[in-house]
């Protein structure tokens, strides 16, 4: 049995631009998580590794800080976003 469709294919055209969208997406998504690791890894992981697992100390500073990494990321985009309204041509 497929959950597929029941073993019926449908033969849908792929749009190559939803591909390539997607694929932008799929990159800036990885931008922003790795730009994320390396910036709290560099602020909040102790360079002398003496756990297993995150200290108390380290896991709130990494909780903190991708909290406000997204937060910060979120008022910059709707500030561009706006600016980019305000430039249009009416």
């Amino acid at each position: 049995m497929s959950f597929f469709g029941n073993g019926m294919q449908s033969q849908q055209a792929v749009n190559p631009q939803n591909i390539a969208m997607a694929e932008q997406e799929l990159e800036m998504v990885t931008d922003l998580f790795n730009r994320i690791v390396d910036s709290c890894y560099a602020k909040c992981i102790s360079r002398e590794y003496t756990q297993n697992d995150l200290s108390q100390g380290e896991a709130v500073c990494v909780d903190r800080c991708v909290a406000k990494f997204f937060d910060v990321n979120t008022k910059v985009g709707e500030k561009m976003q706006q600016m980019g309204q305000q430039n249009m041509p009416k």
